[in-house]
């Protein structure tokens, strides 16, 4: 009855139809208790996935690939080669905050493994594996596996308590991802009390990874890994340095029990610049197709003429857009004061995937001195999602990336981002193609 009244009064305010009045109320999802991605054009529970692990379901369908059962770990390991994740992208988290949090104790962490689209979650006798695959159309798309023998396994899709916490303001309002530092007790239980960061590429080291497991060297910094607390209070005084620079965590938990034996910091970092990007991406996708619709929607009820894109549309895309770019670009990302080191072959992987230019040049390479990445650009500008954006926001994305590039943007967000810095991704850009061109 709410909705209605405030239809019928947008009407008689506006002298619109119906429909230009419905189109106008659905910027504000707040007017209509929904998710405004559950409606057209995006429909993400109706909709059919189009991504790694629904193509991977068909193949198993048609009996293109069997998954192997393993006694000690399930299906996970050949479940992960399936997909074409590396056993050493391992990290542990043991704060009991995803879905079998009764598997989950600073003794018996989860383990989390990832590749540029996929993340695969595993618990020790855990009833499932949970899976989430990067989907160009719907962002991010959950699946469970279960993790009793049978004899065709199912990767079933969640739509429900996974959007729990994978849709909100920490994953920008879009099914999407998110890592969270928290301090927790003996049991794993989190000590909200103590407060709790979201953490991506942006977060001071410092505020990060409370709740997992770190190995690796980092020098004098510090994090908030590795610690756990005894009790329900965090003391004020509580060393950070007690949780620095491990290359073993046997004193912690069984490595025999997980398919790598750390939880890289390498891995970690990558991992938490990857998810933002991710969320950026399906934002800008969503809010595009959301805005062209509203024009089409537009065209026809008020007879507006086609072809230039309304004032409101070009904000839209401008607003998503410039959110993506700075995101691609590792705007205000946390510098590091002294070299990281990862400690497994996680990082020696990751850079010799390419592509490459003629001089040998990656947005992959990581420099792990001063920064993540040696080149300043996300690895993720050559993936599906940011190929399969609308062609509206790819040419705004593009045009920012020229005008930053160039140095005609000389604004002091892009100070990072020296002479040589832009030159480079001037020249790595246009070799490996990320426009299309050629």
């Amino acid at each position: 009855m709410r909705c209605m009244r405030i239809l019928g009064a947008v009407k008689k305010w506006l002298g619109l139809g119906t429909a230009s009045v419905c189109l106008l109320l659905m910027l504000s999802s707040s007017l209509w208790g929904e998710d405004e991605y559950e409606r057209s054009p995006v429909r993400y529970s109706d909709s059919i996935p189009v991504n790694r692990v629904s193509e991977l379901q068909q193949q198993i369908d048609h009996g293109m690939v069997q998954l192997a059962y393993d006694r000690e770990f399930g299906y996970l390991r050949s479940l992960l080669e399936s997909l074409k994740v590396s056993t050493d992208s391992q990290m542990l988290v043991f704060s009991k905050t995803s879905l079998q949090i009764q598997r989950i104790t600073p003794r018996t962490p989860r383990a989390i493994y990832f590749s540029d689209d996929v993340y695969v979650g595993y618990c020790q006798q855990g009833e499932v594996l949970e899976i989430s695959a990067v989907d160009s159309k719907l962002g991010a798309v959950f699946y469970t596996l279960d993790q009793k023998q049978m004899e065709r396994p199912k990767l079933v899709r969640q739509t429900d308590h996974c959007l729990t916490c994978h849709s909100s303001s920490r994953t920008e309002g879009v099914p999407g991802h998110v890592a969270r530092s928290i301090f927790a007790d003996t049991r794993g239980m989190p000590i909200f009390s103590a407060g709790s960061h979201n953490v991506n590429y942006r977060t001071p080291l410092e505020k990060r990874w409370g709740g997992w497991y770190v190995t690796g060297k980092h020098g004098q910094q510090v994090h908030m890994g590795n610690l756990v607390v005894s009790g329900r209070d965090v003391p004020e005084d509580l060393d950070l340095r007690k949780g620095s620079n491990l290359d073993d965590l046997s004193g912690h938990i069984d490595p025999d029990r997980y398919l790598s034996r750390g939880s890289d910091i390498v891995a970690l970092m990558v991992m938490e610049h990857q998810i933002v990007v991710h969320n950026y991406l399906t934002k800008a996708n969503f809010m595009t197709r959301q805005a062209l619709e509203y024009q089409a929607m537009m065209h026809k009820e008020l007879g507006v003429p086609e072809g230039e894109l309304l004032d409101s549309v070009k904000s839209r895309i401008r607003s998503a857009g410039n959110d993506l770019v700075d995101a691609l670009l590792m705007v205000d990302e946390t510098p590091l004061r002294e070299p990281v080191q990862g400690s497994s072959g996680f990082a020696d992987r990751f850079t010799k995937l390419g592509p490459f230019d003629s001089k040998g040049r990656s947005l992959r390479q990581l420099d792990l001195k001063k920064r993540l990445f040696a080149y300043p650009c996300s690895y993720l500008i050559y993936s599906d999602s940011f190929r399969e954006l609308p062609a509206e926001m790819k040419r705004f994305v593009r045009g920012r990336f020229e005008e930053i590039l160039s140095g005609k943007d000389q604004s002091s967000k892009y100070a990072h981002l020296s002479e040589g810095d832009r030159k480079a991704l001037v020249e790595i850009l246009e070799e490996t193609k990320v426009w299309g061109d050629g």
